[in-house]
C-alpha cells in the first residue's frame, strides 16, 4: 500500500516503516507526498511483525524508519535530512 500519488506510475523505491498515530511518521510521509517521491507505507499498527523488520534494518525501535534504494536508511529523520538524502539520490520531482 502507497500514500503517494506517483505510486501507480512507478514501483516505490523508499519504504517508510510506520504508525499513523506517530507525529514524525506523518511528517516524514507529508514531506515524500509534497516532493511526489513514491514509496511503501508500511503500518506497524497493521502489520506488528514488521516492527521487527524496521528494527533488524535500524538496530532501534525507533520510528519512522525510512529505507532508500542505495541500501541506507533513517531514523526519525528531519524533514532537512530526508529532503537532502532524497535529492542526492536524485528523487525529487520538485523543491517545495
Amino acid at each position: 500500500m502507497s500514500d503517494s500519488p506517483a505510486s501507480a506510475s512507478a514501483a516505490p523505491q523508499i519504504r517508510v516503516f510506520g504508525a499513523d498515530w506517530c507525529g514524525d511518521c506523518r511528517r516524514a510521509k507529508r514531506v515524500l507526498n509534497e516532493l511526489d517521491v513514491p514509496f511503501e507505507w508500511i503500518d506497524l499498527v497493521e502489520d506488528p511483525a514488521a516492527a521487527d523488520v524496521a528494527r533488524d534494518i535500524s538496530g532501534r525501535t525507533n520510528i519512522p524508519v525510512v529505507t532508500f534504494p542505495d541500501g541506507t536508511h533513517q531514523v526519525e529523520p528531519s524533514d532537512g535530512d530526508l529532503r537532502s538524502k532524497l535529492s542526492e539520490l536524485g528523487l525529487t520531482a520538485r523543491t517545495a
